[in-house]
């Protein structure tokens, strides 16, 4: 049996046509179903109150910048709110008075962004450079079980909710 040249064209044609179909149910159907893996709540027990030393800490595998003062605690994100970089803290040589939202304020260190320049004062609020909006802070507690300081990376709290033990 020979094949004519118009016979091979209208089923090269409607198998074109058909794998077409094929694709845009195949993404139909796909979209139907989300690409999201719902991971566990990033909930970290990160040691007791006691051992996190006075001042500043870095959990480098968290991104985070735990405080201390005294008897109280709370965690800053060190994730830059422009582009996702981690930013670097500084110590100020001398503190400074800034205005923030009204207010004066003396601030003693800084955050930089490697990345794209954007700056940080000590509280996380921006500055300069390109981050649309503050660090974010990160919402720290005691496990009841063990009284260890945990942080829970999900959740977000208010600027300057600081936690005391």
């Amino acid at each position: 049996m020979k094949l004519l040249r118009r016979d091979f064209l209208n089923k090269l044609g409607l198998a074109s046509v058909a794998a077409l179909l094929a694709g845009h149910v195949f993404t139909w159907v796909r979209s139907l179903f989300p690409n999201v893996t719902y991971g566990q709540l990033r909930r970290v027990k990160i040691g007791h109150p006691h051992e996190i030393p006075e001042g500043i800490m870095f959990f480098n595998d968290l991104k985070l910048y735990v405080y201390r003062d005294r008897e109280t605690f709370h965690a800053i994100s060190a994730v830059c709110t422009h582009l996702g970089c981690t930013v670097n803290h500084t110590k100020l040589a001398r503190p400074k008075t800034v205005e923030i939202e009204g207010k004066s304020v003396v601030i003693d260190s800084e955050f930089h962004c490697p990345c794209h320049g954007s700056k940080f004062y000590g509280d996380g609020m921006n500055y300069e450079g390109p981050a649309p909006r503050p660090l974010e802070w990160v919402r720290l507690e005691i496990a009841p079980e063990d009284g260890k300081l945990v942080a829970d990376l999900d959740q977000r709290v208010e600027r300057n909710s600081k936690l005391t033990v």
